[in-house]
């Protein structure tokens, strides 16, 4: 049974890295304020134990970022419980949100007791942040939708990208596939490093343009054209790969701009099938994903931590 505080017991858990001496030592990273908000990560998809393991990877690297740091996990499809008082396998969204706020009222109402003097809460009890690199606007309906059932005081951030650490964790899911070169100063080549990446995205045209920025990115990285296209538009894939060749590119890449629990493994094999293209894995749990979650949590609560390296792109 998993908890929406905590992984589940016997999985691997990031602690806070030990500070270096020195006087070039790195600057001890600010913990999160008593009492601050949940950080509620807001995972599409089927629920399924890949899927929460993955998303508790994705939260243990933003407890290691942010010591103190409350974080759980909600599932757009997960299981409702209506009392909120224990919880599921895989609670939804809305279940984990109704919790954070039950618990904040019986925090005052404990303290009160005691005979403490407590003004009612003011600011969020959460801020979700949906487990999306890109934008899709039917997903995003359905979250926001979670968070005003829950009739909780809760903060829904933006995607995760476009941004250029998303670029980097394309690029290392290309290089891990062998259909890149890891880093382009070193004088070596990979026999089947493609000359054309396709970046597969879902949620329709904005997703797409979306994925292009992040794209462009990645084309300075690696030196060759990247496409996105949806890979919920039929025949979109197979198209965007048609225009690659036609522009002289002969290896070609499938490279999906996706985290993993929104993707559809069957229609990302068929389409990468249709476009002839060699596929490399999702982004997962790469350490990105997490600190770019802590970003969204931390920016709207105006929390400095150490900051993830590179700009955000709008």
């Amino acid at each position: 049974m998993s908890s929406p505080t905590g992984p589940a017991s016997g999985l691997p858990v990031r602690m806070p890295r030990p500070r270096q001496p020195g006087r070039h030592r790195r600057p001890e990273p600010v913990a999160a304020p008593e009492g601050a908000p949940a950080l509620v990560l807001a995972v599409p998809g089927a629920p399924s134990t890949t899927t929460r393991s993955l998303a508790e990877e994705v939260v243990s690297i933003a407890r290691s970022e942010l010591p103190g740091l409350d974080a759980r996990i909600g599932y757009v499809d997960g299981e409702e419980d209506a009392t909120v008082t224990s919880f599921p396998e895989f609670p939804s969204l809305h279940s984990v949100l109704a919790h954070a706020a039950a618990e904040r009222i019986a925090r005052v109402e404990r303290a009160r007791a005691a005979g403490a003097e407590v003004a009612d809460p003011e600011g969020p009890v959460a801020v979700v942040v949906p487990l999306l690199a890109g934008p899709d606007a039917a997903l995003m309906r359905r979250i926001r939708q979670a968070v005003m059932d829950s009739r909780a005081a809760a903060e829904l951030t933006d995607v995760l990208g476009p941004h250029p650490l998303l670029a980097e964790a394309l690029h290392v899911r290309l290089s891990e596939a062998g259909l890149a070169r890891a880093d382009r100063a070193r004088l070596f080549t990979v026999a089947t490093a493609a000359d054309g990446i396709v970046l597969a995205t879902v949620g329709g045209e904005e997703a797409v343009q979306a994925a292009g920025i992040t794209g462009m990115l990645l084309a300075a990285r690696l030196a060759v054209p990247v496409m996105a296209a949806a890979l919920d538009q039929e025949g979109a894939i197979a198209a965007t790969a048609e225009q690659l060749r036609g522009s002289g590119s002969t290896q070609l890449a499938l490279a999906p701009y996706l985290i993993g629990p929104e993707l559809d493994s069957a229609l990302l094999d068929a389409a990468a099938k249709e476009a002839g293209c060699s596929v490399a894995e999702p982004l997962g749990p790469y350490p990105a994903i997490g600190k770019l979650a802590l970003a969204k949590y931390t920016t709207t609560l105006g929390i400095t931590p150490q900051q993830p390296s590179g700009a955000p792109v709008h």
